[in-house]
């Protein structure tokens, strides 16, 4: 509308006028509205941080620890001396290193009885009383011994059973023998470090009348075929198989054919450890495969006083994630004209011959063992 000045400050009420009448009307509109540091139900959200993938975990390494010792037999010509000192005697300078490991084996040669009959005429019969002995070995460490061997029914089938009995009484694991083949050839099971561990024995030694029958009570005879079935069938349900052999020639050093031939047999179906006994003496040691094999561990405690049996080792077995890893043999003097039934290890001098001696027999199965400060050791990638 255009302006028309007129006299007498009409023009200047005019404008006043219209300018109040706009200020009431811009004041009389709907306030916009705006976000607010305080109201954020209109904000953008922010982003959320983004979440990390998660860290790769491994799996924790399994490592299963086993001791394993020659003849044991605390009977004979250490019966007095057991009387005297006590049967817990024999071990008091070597429970601390088999207490290193999760499970300890050893050879129980001769029944644990107080009963049976001599019925098999030999020039050596062994037996030790079940009450003494089974305890005693089971506060040493030892939770399993092998019962495959030329003594074990000395006493007959009765002592066999005795010898059993008192065993798991004691809570130890008896393999080997039994009351029909079928029951000398099962595997015993057991658990260590997360993984199951099986182990079998077998006796090649005679008098045959004492190998089991389907019916008749005795050791397992180590038949080739039978020990390749047996670690098989181990195999399927274990993580880690054990196979022990009583076999060879008393005080040789030398192997003969057939212990070779076994030993691979139990390796090439699935056993990752092989340990041998009665030469009564050491023999060597041979990493075959992804095994390890020891022929011989000789005497542990055992009661003569021989000539021959002067020098021994505990072995120790490192298995780690279900594979064997290390093995570690500690000499021992078990000349008991010396250490009267109680084996001792040996150091300096003495345990370097030892450990020699165990170098020499096993380079014949190409394998070198490494001297250690007196411990023989053999790990799973030096051959």
């Amino acid at each position: 509308m255009p302006l028309i000045r007129q006299s007498g400050g009409c023009w200047q009420r005019w404008f006043v006028t219209a300018f109040c009448l706009a200020c009431v009307s811009c004041a009389t509109q709907a306030p916009r509205t705006e976000p607010t540091p305080a109201d954020t139900s209109q904000a953008v959200p922010a982003p959320k941080p983004a979440t990390p993938a998660p860290a790769e975990t491994k799996a924790p390494v399994t490592e299963v620890r086993i001791a394993a010792v020659g003849d044991i037999m605390l009977g004979g010509t250490a019966g007095p001396e057991m009387q005297k000192y006590g049967y817990d005697y024999p071990f008091d300078r070597t429970q601390s290193i088999l207490k290193q490991a999760q499970i300890v084996f050893g050879n129980l040669e001769g029944p644990l009885t107080d009963g049976g009959a001599n019925e098999t005429p030999k020039k050596y019969v062994f037996r030790s009383p079940p009450d003494k002995v089974a305890p005693a070995l089971a506060r040493a460490g030892f939770n399993i011994v092998s019962l495959a061997n030329n003594h074990s029914l000395d006493y007959g089938p009765q002592g066999l059973e005795d010898t059993r009995v008192a065993l798991e009484k004691a809570g130890i694991h008896g393999v080997g023998a039994g009351r029909n083949l079928a029951e000398a050839r099962t595997a015993v099971y057991m658990k260590a470090g997360g993984s199951t561990v099986a182990f079998l024995a077998y006796s090649l030694t005679f008098p045959e009348e004492f190998w089991a029958g389907p019916d008749k009570p005795g050791t397992a005879f180590g038949h080739e075929q039978q020990v390749r079935e047996d670690v098989a069938a181990a195999r399927a349900k274990a993580d880690i198989v054990v196979v022990s052999f009583h076999w060879g020639q008393e005080g040789k050093t030398e192997l003969r054919d057939y212990q070779v031939q076994l030993a691979h047999t139990a390796i090439d179906a699935g056993a990752n450890a092989v340990v041998g006994h009665h030469p009564h003496v050491l023999q060597g040691v041979e990493h075959y495969k992804q095994g390890v094999i020891l022929y011989s561990l000789g005497n542990f405690a055992f009661g003569s006083f021989s000539n021959t049996a002067t020098r021994s080792a505990i072995a120790q077995l490192t298995f780690r994630d279900r594979q064997w890893n290390e093995l570690r043999l500690t000499p021992i003097n078990v000349r008991n004209a010396e250490v009267v039934f109680q084996p001792r290890p040996l150091t300096g001098r003495d345990a370097a011959e030892v450990v020699e001696q165990l170098q020499q027999m096993s380079r014949a199965r190409q394998t070198a063992l490494e001297n250690r400060d007196g411990v023989a050791v053999l790990t799973a990638g030096s051959n």
